[in-house]
């Protein structure tokens, strides 16, 4: 497939370019999904989303950041994907499988059971990882979980106040994170959560539907909020609920922008 149609949508702003290649099979290098992701020469998005069949799952969902690089997974593009297939959806991703399912103005998906052990984040070395014994500059002591992708969590006093543009491409690429990292801000404010996020791959991000899951469970571990909690980004809110040992249910609205048709040899 050369040329064909795509979905326009997206999650509180963090938007997609949604590809349906179950039936017509399409390859991209990462390449080409940056110069389709480009806002300048290109479609333009946050991350392209390419639906391929899938042996254990309704569909298969490969995920390109803004840059090319593949990552496991991702929230508001599950929200998304639930909300175009419709009714219940079990989405294979790289991070596990996602169910999601279809609501009036979006979709509520289960994220899964998130990891909290270091070999799982994954970090270069063993630590606790709820609170870390580290920091960078006035960021510190920060929780880490992987909830199908890898998240460090900083609870400060005012997420507004932290400069995430210039110290979120700084941890993404530490060491410590041998597959990089997405960084996370948080406050709470009147027992909820104000969430920035610098999104590993794409940069400072209208919302990140992991990131409010990865900050919503560590907050909740932490005793600082009760389950359910809503997470205010700059795009908008979701809802996260969780307990210990189960899995994590967000919820948020979704929309659908444009539908189109390129010819995918143009670019890259």
């Amino acid at each position: 497939m050369t040329t064909g149609r795509f979905h326009k949508m997206h999650g509180l702003g963090n938007d997609f370019v949604i590809i349906d290649a179950r039936v017509h099979g399409l390859e991209l290098t990462s390449a080409k999904a940056a110069a389709i992701a480009n806002r300048n020469n290109g479609i333009g998005c946050d991350q392209l989303i390419i639906l391929r069949p899938s042996d254990i799952a309704d569909v298969r969902m490969q995920i390109f950041n803004a840059d090319g690089s593949e990552v496991e997974s991702c929230g508001n593009a599950s929200r998304c994907v639930a909300k175009l297939i419709g009714d219940e959806t079990r989405i294979e991703t790289d991070g596990g499988i996602i169910i999601g399912n279809a609501t009036a103005d979006g979709a509520i998906v289960d994220m899964g059971i998130p990891q909290f052990d270091w070999q799982s984040i994954p970090l270069a070395y063993a630590m606790d990882t709820l609170t870390m014994p580290l920091g960078w500059e006035d960021l510190q002591n920060p929780s880490a979980v992987n909830v199908g992708n890898p998240h460090v969590v900083f609870f400060v006093e005012n997420s507004a106040s932290v400069p995430l543009d210039r110290l979120g491409p700084m941890i993404e690429v530490d060491p410590l994170f041998p597959e990089k990292v997405n960084v996370n801000v948080a406050h709470i404010e009147d027992g909820a959560i104000q969430l920035r996020v610098w999104e590993r791959g794409v940069g400072l991000t209208r919302a990140c539907g992991t990131g409010a899951c990865a900050t919503a469970v560590a907050a909740i571990k932490r005793g600082l909020v009760n389950s359910p909690v809503q997470v205010s980004l700059p795009g908008g809110s979701l809802t996260i609920s969780w307990h210990e040992d189960q899995a994590i249910q967000m919820q948020g609205p979704t929309t659908y922008v444009f539908a189109g048709e390129a010819d995918w040899d143009q670019f890259g």
